[in-house]
């Protein structure tokens, strides 16, 4: 037997020890990160989203609680924000500006679409849906979520202006709804001159975002544009927007309107249609329900319709409405369009609708036997969405809305005449478009 080294021997099997510790060890860390990823892997991804407190229960009971009844992976963050809608947008442009936005699905008033899309702050979704999943929304809701032809927003609640009016007092008078411009302020006179109403027709005159959405109804209802988002060309001045002003300052000057109608936001005249002083409403769908709950001093004897027109011109509804896009930014764009999917499906849709009230973005609901039971109304509200005009849909909405409001203010109160108001508004709106007419 060859002789083997004591200590030769001692080192051989340190290192067959070390080499099991080792092992031993590579194993053990091998089976943490193991664990680690797994456990990584099965913790639901959380999706943020800033919604209008108001909105916030409704989605919360509804929208959010069901989707993650059937997601368990996905989590919704609610981030309540303001009421007023022009801070929410300031909060999500401030996040975006900021680099570190921590939204992953963006809830967008439709006037917003184009503005964020053109900073570069949404994803593109025209290869997620089809136009055959697209065709079963409202088209101008679809048409609201686009920008320079690409999609960025899936409309989840639609919203358009209308004309409320008492169909009591027209039925005992003989009378038939107004079509026109001239109808309206006959009908208003007749019923006032009986006696049965002390104002004819009130509307949104402050100077506010409320008053371009009042506005571009009047507006296209006489055949003029404001900014037409194709080629930039300015309407202001045109003699149809004139005569649009005109309207407007005829039912006050002749006593149709009150004459503080020009300070007066959506609750102010709802609340003066609601009380039973005044013949005709513009306002949003959001009135229906409060003018015909129990102890309203009008429930059941209210109508609605598209707004009037001039003869041989169209009416037109203001769209407004909410849709949902996804930030450029997330980390999570799979689960978030798949939220989308979600919020916008017939399912969902239907369920929020019965329990929340709000207007429905796909056509067939309006007259989902189930929907209709409940707002006998919506297949008249159809009828107005059908007839909905976009706002301006450019990137300096924000800006070109300001000094229409400016302007078309102080012509409907007076403090400048119509043709100098509109002239500069066209004017200042081309400087900031860079547009020549």
């Amino acid at each position: 037997m060859l002789y083997q080294n004591p200590i030769n021997k001692l080192q051989k099997l340190i290192q067959k020890q070390n080499f099991l510790s080792v092992g031993i060890f590579l194993a053990i860390l091998f089976g943490i990160i193991l664990f680690n990823w797994v456990a990584l892997s099965q913790r639901p991804v959380t999706l943020s989203m800033l919604i209008t407190a108001p909105d916030a229960q409704p989605w919360k009971q509804g929208l959010i609680r069901d989707f993650e009844a059937e997601n368990p992976g996905i989590r919704i963050n609610l981030v309540e924000g303001p009421n007023a809608t022009n801070l929410l947008e300031d909060l999500y442009t401030s996040s975006f500006i900021l680099g570190e936005s921590p939204y992953d699905l963006v809830n967008m008033d439709v006037i917003w679409t184009p503005k964020f899309a053109a900073a570069g702050w949404l994803l593109p979704l025209d290869d997620r849906i089809s136009k055959q999943e697209l065709a079963v929304f409202s088209p101008k809701d679809v048409e609201g979520g686009r920008y320079q032809n690409k999609l960025y927003r899936i409309p989840v609640r639609s919203d358009v202006g209308m004309l409320y009016y008492r169909e009591d007092l027209i039925k005992e008078a003989g009378l038939k709804p107004p079509e026109t411009f001239e109808d309206l302020m006959q009908i208003s006179q007749t019923l006032q001159k009986k006696d049965k109403v002390n104002w004819g027709y009130v509307w949104q005159g402050r100077q506010y975002e409320g008053l371009v959405a009042m506005f571009v109804e009047v507006l296209d209802g006489f055949g003029g544009f404001w900014v037409n988002p194709d080629t930039l060309e300015v309407g202001l001045d045109r003699p149809e927007t004139l005569r649009a002003i005109e309207f407007l300052r005829s039912t006050i000057r002749e006593g149709v309107s009150p004459p503080g109608v020009t300070t007066y936001q959506e609750e102010d005249t709802r609340r003066l249609f609601q009380s039973g002083q005044v013949a005709f409403l513009r306002s949003w769908p959001y009135a229906w329900p409060l003018a015909q709950a129990k102890g309203s001093p009008i429930q059941g004897k209210i109508a609605i319709k598209p707004m009037v027109h001039a003869p041989g011109k169209t009416g037109a509804a203001c769209l407004g409405g909410w849709g949902i896009g996804i930030a450029k930014s997330s980390k999570h764009p799979e689960e978030a369009w798949k939220a989308i999917q979600y919020f916008t499906s017939e399912k969902a849709q239907r369920r929020f609708i019965l329990s929340a009230g709000y207007v429905p973005s796909r056509r067939d609901l309006f007259t989902n036997p189930e929907i209709v039971a409940k707002y006998p109304h919506y297949p008249q509200l159809l009828e107005v969405v059908d007839n909905a005009v976009l706002r301006s849909p450019i990137a300096q909405y924000a800006q070109t809305s300001d000094i229409l409001q400016r302007y078309l203010s102080a012509a409907l109160s007076g403090r400048i005449s119509p043709e100098r108001a509109m002239q500069a508004a066209a004017n200042e709106t081309r400087r900031l478009l860079g547009a020549r007419d």
